[in-house]
């Protein structure tokens, strides 16, 4: 007769389990079901991308001049606001079956989930999923005012230049937190003039200075840097590029050098976007504030409810720290949240609250 298991170990074996149900409660799952989007067709007076007769269409539109071209980054924390953004991209489109979709995911992320999930809201979709090394800048990345933008992810931008093929020389790079409301060829279409890199919304009525430490403004060396400028905030999370530019100008090593000062002196808090700053600012090309209405997930810190700024609205953008998702989940919802709803394509809950 076999000797009853040990009481120290039942505890063990008890404790194990206690431990695998917490985990499943609180961890980020990868499990989440979306709705089949409906297909969206050309107007009558499209551009024609793609032949019949050609072996691989989607490669072509990829590639092709005349294709809309946007970057997004993706991951399973946000792939509920991608899903969202896409299908108000397509929604809004005049021409959506030429547009192209380049997703950026961690290199270490289930690409075939991302790229499966994608597949099955959006069939026709044209896109191309596109491994981003992390470790390519998380030496460079210093901590910041909220954890969500120290995530590696968070400066694929920098690395569009490189990541994407030569083929594509101009995109439009959106944030996985907006919805469109407006068909994103206009903004596409923005003229960059002979030699600017990048067009955005720009504020020049913020206070500039707050992007920046005291110790910045403090060193000669450094506070020159925007002399013979005049350098006005813009937000990142909607930008129209040109990829070629950006190449021949090195304008990755430009943001990289940035980065690497401030793991030596602290001259900004807040993330990815100082760097642009100190890169751009006061060289761009300004677009319509309609095309960002931004600071719609409030403050950094918060998250609280915020109104439209005034003027016509093309895009909305939740950023800051409160999303519209979680906050419908929550049953809290902000007044503007209302307007993403409409784009979510969440099939089913996917995970339980804490």
């Amino acid at each position: 007769m076999s000797k009853p298991p040990r009481f120290d170990l039942l505890l063990v074996l008890l404790f194990t389990v206690i431990a695998l149900a917490s985990n499943s409660v609180t961890a980020t799952p990868i499990t989440q079901q979306f709705k089949e989007a409906p297909q969206f067709y050309n107007s009558p007076d499209c551009a024609v991308l793609v032949n019949e007769d050609e072996s691989d269409g989607e490669a072509s539109i990829l590639c092709s001049d005349q294709a809309v071209h946007v970057a997004m980054t993706l991951d399973t924390a946000y792939i509920r606001g991608s899903m969202a953004a896409i299908l108000s991209v397509l929604q809004h489109s005049s021409c959506p079956q030429n547009i192209a979709f380049h997703f950026v995911a961690s290199a270490t992320a289930n690409a075939s989930f991302l790229r499966a999930t994608i597949s099955s809201s959006f069939p026709y979709l044209n896109f191309r999923v596109y491994p981003f090394d992390d470790s390519s800048v998380s030496r460079l990345i210093s901590t910041s005012i909220r954890s969500a933008l120290d995530c590696p992810l968070n400066y694929a931008r920098s690395y569009l230049a490189n990541l994407l093929p030569p083929c594509v020389r101009r995109v439009v790079y959106l944030d996985s937190d907006l919805v469109l409301v407006d068909d994103i060829a206009k903004l596409a279409a923005t003229p960059l003039g002979d030699d600017s890199v990048l067009a955005a919304p720009e504020h020049c009525n913020a206070n500039f200075t707050t992007y920046f430490t005291p110790t910045f403004w403090s060193n000669p060396s450094l506070s020159l840097t925007f002399a013979n400028r005049k350098p006005c905030y813009f937000n990142t999370g909607v930008m129209v590029i040109d990829l070629d530019r950006w190449r021949e100008g090195d304008y990755t090593t430009k943001i990289e050098e940035w980065m690497e000062l401030q793991k030596r002196i602290r001259i900004y808090e807040l993330g990815s976007l100082p760097p642009f700053l100190l890169v751009f600012a006061g060289n761009i090309v300004p677009v319509d504030h309609r095309w960002n209405q931004h600071g719609l997930g409030g403050d950094n810190f918060r998250g609280l409810c915020r109104d439209l700024h005034p003027g016509p609205v093309s895009l909305l953008h939740w950023s800051g720290k409160g999303k519209p998702w979680a906050r419908l989940d929550a049953n809290r919802p902000c007044p503007l949240d209302a307007l993403w709803a409409p784009y979510d394509l969440l099939e089913t809950p996917f995970a339980l609250d804490s």
